[in-house]
């Protein structure tokens, strides 16, 4: 999340989704507040996309699978929903309640560095 955004308070979870399915737009929502993602560079694409090849290749015999930006993420504990670069998950994947587009058990988490959002993502985003 880049720190110029103007973040939008008190929206529930359910507004949140409900906002996303009809938004041309990705969003993170975290305790109520939704942020609009930043547009991500050419650089940024290119190291994503070859993690993610990466990845789907190093898998390929094993009982896990990678996921791209395109799959969101709910951190139950933390009331967070994001688009992380890349996430693996082990086994079936789970998702959240009456969703198939959020991943709720990844047993591994990418976020590519942005100057934009490295402290946010090193800081916050990263304990949660």
């Amino acid at each position: 999340m880049a720190v110029a955004r103007k973040p939008v308070p008190n929206n529930t979870p359910e507004e949140y989704l409900a906002m996303e399915e009809q938004s041309s737009q990705r969003h993170d929502y975290f305790r109520g507040v939704i942020y609009a993602h930043a547009g991500g560079s050419a650089n940024h694409n290119r190291i994503a996309g070859n993690l993610n090849a990466r990845f789907n290749l190093s898998l390929r015999k094993t009982p896990c699978e990678a996921f791209t930006s395109d799959m969101r993420l709910l951190v139950k504990n933390h009331d967070l929903y994001t688009y992380p670069d890349a996430m693996i998950v082990c086994g079936k994947p789970e998702f959240a309640r009456g969703r198939n587009d959020t991943i709720v058990n990844p047993v591994v988490i990418v976020e590519v560095l942005s100057p934009s959002t490295r402290d946010y993502d090193r800081g916050l985003k990263f304990e949660l």
